[in-house]
């Protein structure tokens, strides 16, 4: 027997998700406090915290961090939050995600090898001396 989840929990998931693409750092938080995971991934791997970043929310963002959301976990297709922020250029959200611990090496490609892609020489320098940047 497998565990299908019911209508209820899918149709929630689905506001959560919705909630980090928007923005919505209220609902966020009080969804993880009330025991949703803060890592939960829809169907692509995609966390609520890759969502809220690669959408332009700091604010959420620095929400699930405070709620113990991994700021290195990849998406199905290897691709970290940082690297999608270096990809969307947000500032606000690149400086929330490396203070809540996201590794500018992490992911395929990783937050540095996306910053070389674009010729972001202000983010490689940022990077560099980061000793996860190595």
């Amino acid at each position: 027997m497998t565990d299908i989840p019911d209508a209820d929990v899918i149709a929630l998931a689905g506001k959560l998700f919705d909630a980090a693409r928007a923005g919505d750092s209220a609902t966020l938080a009080a969804a993880v406090d009330a025991g949703a995971p803060a890592d939960l991934t829809n169907d692509r791997g995609d966390t609520l915290l890759m969502l809220a970043a690669y959408h332009g929310h700091a604010g959420a963002v620095t929400a699930l961090l405070e709620r113990g959301a991994d700021p290195n976990r990849a998406n199905d297709r290897g691709q970290t939050p940082l690297a999608g922020a270096v990809f969307k250029g947000n500032d606000d959200v690149l400086d929330a995600l490396l203070a809540g611990g996201a590794d500018p090496a992490a992911g395929t490609p990783s937050a540095v090898d996306t910053a070389r892609m674009f010729e972001k020489a202000a983010l490689l320098a940022r990077f560099e001396g980061r000793p996860e940047a190595g």
